[in-house]
């Protein structure tokens, strides 16, 4: 993208129809670390990758509580996060102390698109430069919800999604077992999120306890996040999964060979 004579103010259209400053916006969400979310009949799993600055420094929080049914996941400024974070559990609590119920996740999402899609209309602001998955459970319903929020104020419902740096390999490996999330376990769900993940970190990273986190939340579960020595379990079985599809690999690869050398 190149600097232009459009992109100045964000109410500012360029011929060709696009708010250039909303676009800029949007490409902050593709810098961010990486972070998916998936849902099942019974549960919600955001799955997110922690940096740190340097050595010396501790990893950044890419998951935050909102309420005991809402958790959300952030790529993109972890500033801008906190803000639209704070905006959400101040909602959560002002519905809650007039009706004495937890806040449906569509009318809290729905406020938090509006609030995102302002941005984008008043010259004094600009865009909101985060993106956010967030899952939650609808205390009417008691079922799950995947929700994704974007700079330009597009609000979208998944099943299971990714955002944030390199996440088209997780996408990817998303969609080529989204048939079987419906079904799946709680910890199944996980192992699912952290396999998405491992496609996602940068270099010779490997994704390990310190750099990742896991936050669960179902109708009979509060929100809960899961992470240091307690997701260490869930990446040893991520390991021997990985383990297992390269047997299966190696005896599909002897199988072809054997084949071969009868055809010959």
């Amino acid at each position: 993208m190149f600097r232009n004579q459009y992109d100045t103010d964000v109410t500012v259209w360029s011929p060709e129809g696009r708010l250039l400053q909303v676009e800029y916006a949007m490409e902050s969400v593709k810098q961010g670390s990486a972070c998916v979310g998936l849902r099942s009949d019974q549960y919600a799993v955001l799955g997110a990758l922690k940096r740190s600055v340097s050595e010396l420094s501790s990893h950044q929080k890419k998951l935050l509580e909102i309420d005991d049914h809402v958790g959300v996941g952030i790529a993109g400024l972890t500033a801008d996060a906190r803000s639209l974070a704070k905006y959400m559990r101040n909602e959560c609590l002002n519905h809650k102390y007039i009706y004495g119920a937890p806040l449906p996740p569509h009318l809290l999402m729905g406020d938090l698109a509006d609030k995102h899609q302002r941005t984008t209309q008043t010259y004094v602001r600009r865009p909101f430069g985060v993106g956010l998955l967030v899952a939650s459970i609808d205390p009417r319903s008691s079922k799950p919800h995947l929700y994704q929020t974007c700079p330009s104020g597009n609000l979208y419902e998944y099943y299971a999604s990714a955002i944030g740096a390199r996440s088209q390999s997780a996408r990817t490996y998303l969609e080529k077992h989204v048939d079987s999330f419906p079904t799946a376990s709680r910890d199944n769900l996980i192992v699912h999120a952290l396999q998405a993940l491992v496609g996602s970190v940068s270099g010779d990273d490997d994704l390990t306890k310190e750099n990742a986190s896991i936050a669960v939340v179902s109708a009979d579960e509060k929100l809960t996040l899961i992470e240091g020595d307690e997701l260490q379990s869930y990446l040893d079985q991520l390991e021997l999964k990985g383990n297992d599809d390269n047997e299966d690999d190696d005896e599909d690869e002897k199988e072809d060979d054997v084949e071969a050398m009868e055809e010959s």
